[in-house]
């Protein structure tokens, strides 16, 4: 069978897996995650990173592997292999780095290694999951401490057309005082706990639903009424058949999403969606496809620079 190594780097993780090409699923044992220091030196975020890759190498070193593929954050030069990472608070080390060059002489075995944005390795993965549901146009995001999104068509990520956001991106699209990545993060959380109760003390969505002092309704109505309002034109304009919907603050949508669909079934509009409990695996399906070779040929060229 067809192997490849599908990475998930994170801010301050990394996970990864060997993943078997025919099934889009996951090789039993070759699943490893570990913390990285994201101020380190770029030699020990290279070392930090190849630890757990060549851990998923280990115990399918003497089978043919196609390649690595890492679901990376931006910003970065993603067919290019480049970081750009500068003033954004994590791997600065990197900037200027091409990661395609060096990272692979730590690896345990010579392989190729491609990048993709990391929430549209997610979008990929998260559609490849979901495949029974036989939708053709998805959108598919992750909350968490950033506001990841990717617009596929038969599975395929969409940058630069009418209705797509420019880059294929709405973290950074306008939004109310700000931004869209000030509203659908945890962040955006944190800041609504201290505003009602006055408070410090809640470290995310997970601190903030087990929190008793404080009645939270108000502030998931607030997030509903909030996503309800950003994502449906979005979701119009592309005419999406699924969202796909991850990240930390998704693992809560019990507390959010039926009133979100409620606000767009009243506007005429129904989207399936589907959540993905574990955010960090459809990530690293997502990016071992890249060495899906027709998958590749169709998106290396149009591979966003942020």
């Amino acid at each position: 069978m067809p192997i490849a190594i599908g990475v998930d780097i994170g801010g301050s993780h990394i996970s990864s897996a060997a993943v078997d090409m025919e099934k889009s699923e996951i090789i039993p044992g070759s699943y490893f995650h570990g913390d990285v220091n994201n101020k380190a030196s770029k030699e020990e975020i290279f070392k930090n990173w190849s630890r757990v890759i060549n851990q998923s190498i280990e115990p399918v070193k003497d089978q043919e592997i196609l390649g690595v593929g890492i679901a990376m954050p931006g910003p970065f030069r993603y067919k290019e292999g480049v970081a750009l990472f500068e003033r954004n608070d994590k791997y600065e080390s990197l900037y200027g780095v091409s990661v395609k060059e060096e990272l692979p002489h730590y690896f345990s075995k010579e392989l190729p290694i491609r990048f993709l944005n990391d929430a549209t390795s997610f979008g990929v993965g998260g559609t490849l999951i979901n495949r029974t549901k036989n939708s053709h146009r998805v959108v598919a995001i992750t909350l968490g401490t950033g506001f990841g999104a990717a617009f596929l068509e038969d599975n395929i990520p969409l940058v630069n057309q009418k209705d797509v956001p420019e880059d294929g991106c709405l973290w950074d699209k306008d939004f109310q005082d700000g931004i869209a990545d000030d509203y659908f993060s945890t962040r955006w959380f944190i800041s609504k706990y201290q505003q009602i109760s006055g408070k410090n003390g809640v470290g995310g969505v997970k601190d903030l639903v087990k929190n008793k002092k404080i009645d939270t309704t108000e502030i998931f109505e607030e997030f509903a009424e909030n996503m309800s309002n950003f994502l449906l034109p979005h979701l119009q304009n592309f005419d999406a058949d699924l969202l796909v919907l991850g990240g930390s603050i998704a693992k809560s949508h019990d507390l959010f999403m039926p009133s979100v669909l409620k606000k767009w079934k009243s506007n005429n509009r129904e989207v399936p969606v589907a959540i993905v409990e574990n955010t960090e695996e459809a990530g690293i399906i997502g990016s071992s496809y890249l060495f899906n070779e027709p998958f590749w040929n169709k998106i290396k060229n149009n591979l966003p620079a942020i």
